[in-house]
């Protein structure tokens, strides 16, 4: 079932997004060689605490794993996609960094994911960061009332394949709000004019990864870091957006 939020519940959620959007701006500051994943990871957690939030990944028990994340940040380097650890690995010169992060504030959920490049990348990685973020972008634009669900997926698709890059299947985006996780599941694949009609109200997690290579995925030992099988680089980005009147209103943005 899919929760339509009322204005006052969104205005709420704006919160939650702000306070994503501001821990997000403070990580670009400090992402730099050298640093430990821990060292953003501790930082990102006293800034949501300081704003009076909650991280909303730590202690989070997913559906492939009985374990639960023990981060407040995923942070996944190169061919790493979603869902990496934080620990005692350091960024490097060179780098594709996705930070993902998710906080709970007043009963309601936001979440946002960005990819930095560190220091000088390489061309494909350029292109693959610069592909994922044209998709976000564009995907919003297709989060209007009247617009089918599977517009979103569509255009997501299309960006990857004008680039010669593939997406994720394993992983899709979500509804939110006073869960983390809500319906409608949000494919960044697919033909348009398919499944639910998009409604005021419906705020969702649009989040397109991008594969350098190949599509497929596998999970690592650690029973949460999700990796590329051909062990080429990926890329995240991801806001929450509300669905208006006025068009979609993103969330995680100041």
């Amino acid at each position: 079932m899919i929760i339509c939020k009322s204005a006052s519940e969104i205005e709420i959620m704006k919160e939650a997004g702000r306070i994503v959007a501001e821990v997000l701006l403070k990580i670009e500051k400090i992402i730099i060689p050298g640093i430990t994943t821990a060292e953003i990871d501790r930082l990102a957690e006293e800034e949501i605490r300081a704003y009076g939030a909650v991280p909303a990944f730590k202690g989070y028990r997913g559906s492939l794993s009985s374990k639960s994340f023990p981060g407040t940040l995923c942070i996944s380097i190169n061919e790493e996609v979603v869902h990496g650890i934080p620990g005692k690995e350091k960024i490097r010169d060179g780098d594709l960094v996705s930070v993902d992060i998710g906080v709970k504030k007043g009963g309601f959920y936001g979440d946002a994911a960005r990819t930095f490049k560190i220091g000088k990348t390489s061309r494909i990685s350029d292109r693959l960061l610069k592909a994922t973020k044209e998709a976000l972008d564009m995907a919003i634009e297709f989060c209007k009332v009247g617009n089918r669900l599977s517009d979103i997926s569509n255009c997501i698709e299309k960006r990857a394949t004008t680039y010669g890059f593939s997406v994720v299947r394993d992983f899709v985006g979500h509804g939110i709000g006073k869960n983390l996780h809500e319906d409608p599941q949000i494919l960044n694949y697919g033909p348009r004019g398919q499944g639910p009609v998009l409604k005021k109200g419906m705020v969702l997690a649009i989040e397109p990864m991008f594969n350098a290579g190949k599509s497929a995925v596998f999970i690592a030992d650690d029973m949460w870091t999700v990796i590329t099988g051909d062990g080429k680089p990926s890329c995240h980005f991801e806001d929450t957006v509300a669905i208006t009147p006025d068009g979609p209103e993103i969330l995680t943005r100041l």
